[in-house]
């Protein structure tokens, strides 16, 4: 039964909700008005300044919505921030992604390497926007657009680890049945192809293709990750179902290092991998 706004019922709805936005939002929104008002400027005058409406500043400041990079960038000028907007910028994108996997993006921003064996879909990292919306608007309960708009714009940001100052080692594996599989449908997928190709001309970037008749392998339990930190400590991560876990345990994370090396020697290499998409994308 729909519930009405200033109902007893709907009021309920609506401090759940406000209970589930992120604190990150609210505390850069809180700040965003300090700074607003010292400033001089009222919603509508901030909002006109940096091309927004009046609205949009309003769910920012609320919380109810994340800003994005083109308005803190926007905003900073206009109320003098001094770089704390754009300080808070990268914890407001992390909190678009799923609850459960944001301590895990928080650890990976920041490693020296991460290695990442993905059998049945493309890893986040190396998705093409097209790809990753594809992704999230397949969701079983079904997202919102909003939502499928957030999850994606946080992957999407994530995958400045490919690029950054300094550079991360990077290896992945791709099962060929991720490769195959018609996520978004041809066009998404070749698109996705002709980026793999591309990112694995990176230096610090490699992919790897497991072949399907491949046989038994130490990779058929499913997808994991391999974590190296700055401060030298190695950690793994499984997910599932939406249910991620983070493994610390010297002895599971030394397994997990066991098994990635072996899938590293029974795929195909890099040159194999790269000529091996290269025929995907000829065949279509």
């Amino acid at each position: 039964m729909r519930t009405v706004p200033g109902t007893k019922n709907g009021g309920a709805a609506q401090a759940r909700e406000d209970q589930d936005l992120p604190g990150v939002w609210v505390a850069y929104g809180a700040l965003l008005g300090h700074l607003r008002k010292r400033a001089g400027l009222t919603q509508p005058a901030l909002g006109a300044s940096i091309g927004y409406s009046m609205e949009q500043v309003a769910s920012v400041e609320q919380g109810r919505r994340p800003a994005k990079a083109a308005f803190t960038e926007a905003a900073e000028g206009a109320v003098d921030a001094g770089g704390v907007l754009n300080v808070l910028q990268p914890e407001v994108d992390r909190a678009k992604l799923p609850r459960f996997f944001r301590n895990f993006a928080a650890i990976e921003a920041d490693v020296l390497s991460r290695f990442s064996y993905d059998p049945l879909l493309v890893p986040g990292l190396l998705q093409t926007e097209a790809y990753a919306r594809a992704v999230f608007a397949g969701h079983c309960p079904p997202f919102s657009e909003e939502i499928v708009d957030q999850h994606t714009e946080a992957r999407l940001g994530r995958q400045l680890l490919l690029t950054r100052d300094p550079m991360a080692e990077l290896s992945f594996i791709v099962g060929e049945e991720a490769l195959r599989n018609p996520v978004g449908g041809p066009e998404v997928v070749r698109g996705q192809w002709q980026h793999l190709l591309e990112l694995g001309r990176l230096r610090n970037v490699e992919v790897q293709v497991m072949p399907a008749a491949s046989g038994f392998h130490v990779g058929l339990d499913g997808p994991f990750v391999l974590l190296g930190t700055k401060d030298f400590r190695r950690l793994g991560y499984i997910e599932s179902q939406e249910v991620g876990c983070i493994i610390s345990e010297p002895a599971n994370v030394s397994e997990l290092d066991s098994r990635y090396g072996k899938l590293r020697s029974q795929a195909l290499n890099g040159q194999e991998s790269a000529r091996f998409i290269e025929r995907l994308v000829g065949a279509t």
